[in-house]
C-alpha cells in the first residue's frame, strides 16, 4: 500500500494576482528591439520601461503608485543616440538608474522624487569604453558605486561609477550571453556562445571554474544563488527548454537538469534570495513558473504556475522593499504586453491572519551599502546589510485600538467590595393597635381564658410592645464629636427643634401605653369578681 505524502512548504499555495485596471499602465510603446532582454526594471518608487522613440533611444519612468493611460508626449529620459537595451536601478539609491544602449555607452540618471515632469537629457555619468552595444548592466550587491557591464565586443568591465574608472577588464573568447554576481560580490558567473558556464574572480577576472552548459545554440541565462549554487536556463539539442542547478565549486556535471517544454522563447530566471523562490518566465509566453529551492535533494521543488492568455514582451522584477507586506505580497512583476500595456502581477502567499507574517518575510537587503568602492577595490568583501521587513508593515485599525486600549486582567475574579459605612435601616410601617371591647355582662370561663390566680409578685416594668419603636433606632449610630456650647446633649445629625419634637412624641406614646395597661388591669379585676359571684351562686 503506497502512501502519498505532500511536501510541506509555507510557499506551497502561492498564487499570482493581477492588480486592478486603474493600477495598470496603458498606451506604453514598448521597444521592438530583437535583443534578448527584459526591457523593464522596477524598485519601490519607480518602474522604468524601454520604449520606441524617434531620433534615438529613450525610456519611460513611471511611479509605482500611479496607473492609467500614458500620454504619447509624456516626459521621458532621452539621452542615448540609439535604442536602450537594459536598465538597472541602484540598490542603494532609489532615484539613480543606469541605462545601456546600442550606442555603446552607459549612462547614469537621477530621477526626482515626484517623477518626470519634462524630458530628461542631462545625465550624471557617461561611461564610454565598449566598442559594440552593451547588452547587460549589473550593480554590485554590497559595494557602493560598483557596476558590471557586458558588451557584444566580448568584454566584461567592472566600473567605479563615481570616478568613471574601469577597475577590472575581462576579455572573453566568445560572445557573452549573461552574467550574475554572487551574494557578496566576490565572484561572478557567465554563460557564452561557446556553451560554457564559467565562474570568475571579480577582481582579477580569472576563471575559477568552468564546465559545459546547455547543449543548445540559443542564448543561455544564469543566476548566482545565495548558497554558492548556480541556476541556468537554456536549450537542449532538440530545442527543448531546460533549467539546471550547478555547484559553483564543481561545474563538471549539473546537480539537476530538467526539461520544461518545447517553446522557442528565451527563459528568464528571477531569484528571490530572501525566500529562496525561483521564477521562470519565457519571452513570448503567458505563464510564470515558480519553484522553491532547498538544501536537500531534489533541491528544486515545483510550486505552481501563473497563467495568462497574453504573451509577455518583457518583464520587470521589483525588489522586496516595494512589496505590500500587509497583503502578504512576497514578489511583484511588471509584465509588458505587445499591445502597449504594463501590468503589475503580485505574488501572494494566502494567510488568514492580518498580523505580520515573519515566516514568509525574512530580513531583506537594505538600502545601506556594506562597503565603499575603494574598500572593494582593495580586496575587502562583505555580505549585504539587511533590514527587517516589519519596517514596511502598517498596523491595522484593530491593532491600533488594542494598543491604545488599557489592558485589563480578563481572567481575574470579580470581587465586590462592601462599604464599611452601613446604610440606615428602612423604617417599617407601624401596625395600628386593635381595640379590645369586653362586655361586663358576658360570662368568661376561667379554664379557657384565664389560669388560676397565683400569688402576686412584684411586676417588672412593662416592656415596649413590638409595634412601638423608639425613634432613636431610626437614626444611624455615628461617632459624636465634642462640640462647643450646650448642644452636646443633642445628636449631631438632628437639629434641636427636631429633637424636642421626638421627645414629646415619645412621652405621648408612653402615656398611651400606661393608659392601656391600667385599662387591661381593670378589666382583669372585673373578670375575677364576676367569676367569684358565679361560684357563690352555684354553692347556694
Amino acid at each position: 500500500m503506497s502512501v502519498r505524502v505532500v511536501r510541506q512548504s509555507k510557499y506551497r499555495h502561492i498564487f499570482g494576482k493581477v492588480l486592478k485596471k486603474e493600477n495598470c499602465y496603458d498606451g506604453v510603446r514598448v521597444t521592438r528591439s530583437s535583443q534578448d532582454g527584459t526591457f523593464c526594471s522596477a524598485n519601490s518608487k519607480f518602474v522604468a520601461i524601454c520604449i520606441e522613440a524617434a531620433g534615438g533611444g529613450a525610456f519611460l519612468v513611471l511611479k509605482t503608485t500611479g496607473g492609467g493611460r500614458i500620454d504619447m508626449n509624456a516626459a521621458r529620459v532621452c539621452g542615448h543616440k540609439a535604442e536602450v537595451l537594459d536598465l538597472a536601478w541602484c540598490p542603494f539609491n532609489d532615484n539613480i538608474i543606469a541605462s545601456s544602449s546600442e550606442d555603446c555607452s552607459i549612462k547614469l540618471w537621477e530621477i526626482p522624487d515626484e517623477g518626470l515632469t519634462e524630458n530628461l537629457t542631462e545625465y550624471l555619468v557617461d561611461l564610454q569604453y565598449h566598442q559594440r552595444r552593451v547588452t547587460q548592466i549589473l550593480w554590485h550587491p554590497s559595494a557602493l558605486n560598483i557596476l558590471l557591464s557586458v558588451g557584444q565586443d566580448d568584454k566584461i568591465l567592472i566600473w567605479n561609477v563615481s570616478t568613471a574608472e574601469i577597475l577590472v577588464e575581462v576579455n572573453m573568447e566568445s560572445n557573452i550571453f549573461c552574467a550574475s554576481w554572487n551574494y557578496n560580490g566576490s565572484l561572478f558567473a557567465t554563460t557564452s556562445k561557446d556553451k560554457k558556464l564559467r565562474v570568475h574572480d571579480a577582481r582579477s577576472g580569472e576563471v575559477k571554474q568552468e564546465g559545459n552548459g546547455h547543449e543548445g545554440a540559443k542564448p543561455q541565462r544564469v543566476v548566482f544563488l545565495k548558497d554558492n549554487k548556480i541556476i541556468t536556463t537554456g536549450f537542449s539539442k532538440m530545442s527543448e527548454r531546460q533549467y539546471a542547478l550547478w555547484d559553483a565549486d564543481d561545474l563538471s556535471n549539473p546537480v539537476i537538469l530538467e526539461n520544461l517544454d518545447t517553446s522557442n522563447g528565451t527563459m528568464f530566471p528571477f531569484y528571490d534570495q530572501d525566500c529562496s523562490v525561483l521564477y521562470l518566465a519565457g519571452k513570448g509566453d503567458g505563464s510564470i513558473r515558480y519553484f522553491e529551492i532547498s538544501d536537500e535533494p531534489p533541491f528544486i521543488h515545483y510550486l505552481n504556475t501563473y497563467t495568462s492568455s497574453s504573451p509577455q514582451r518583457g518583464l520587470g522584477f521589483m525588489n522586496k522593499r516595494g512589496c505590500l507586506v500587509n497583503s502578504c505580497e512576497i514578489a511583484r512583476f511588471y509584465k509588458l504586453h505587445q499591445k502597449g500595456v504594463c501590468e503589475p502581477i503580485s505574488m501572494i502567499v494566502p494567510r488568514k491572519s492580518d498580523l505580520f507574517q515573519s515566516d514568509i518575510f525574512p530580513d531583506t537587503v537594505s538600502d545601506e551599502p556594506a562597503i565603499t568602492a575603494e574598500d572593494w577595490s582593495e580586496g575587502k568583501d562583505a555580505d549585504p546589510n539587511t533590514m527587517s521587513m516589519k519596517t514596511f508593515y502598517h498596523e491595522t485599525e484593530r491593532e491600533t485600538k488594542m494598543a491604545t486600549k488599557p489592558k485589563a486582567n480578563l481572567l481575574a475574579k470579580k470581587v465586590t467590595v462592601k462599604s464599611k459605612v452601613e446604610e440606615p435601616p428602612k423604617e417599617v410601617e407601624k401596625p395600628k393597635p386593635k381595640k379590645v371591647v369586653i362586655a361586663a355582662s358576658t360570662p368568661v370561663k376561667t379554664e379557657e381564658r384565664h389560669p388560676p390566680k397565683k400569688e402576686e409578685t412584684p411586676r417588672p416594668e412593662p416592656s415596649k410592645p413590638s409595634w412601638v419603636r423608639d425613634h432613636h433606632d431610626d437614626v444611624p449610630k455615628q461617632e459624636v464629636k465634642p462640640q462647643s456650647t450646650n448642644a452636646a446633649s443633642a445628636p449631631p445629625s438632628v437639629s434641636n427643634a427636631k429633637f424636642d419634637e421626638l421627645m414629646q412624641e415619645m412621652k405621648r406614646l408612653k402615656a398611651t401605653v400606661a393608659e392601656h395597661e391600667e385599662r387591661i388591669k381593670t378589666l382583669e379585676e372585673q373578670g375575677v369578681t364576676s367569676n367569684k359571684q358565679i361560684n357563690d351562686s352555684e354553692e347556694d
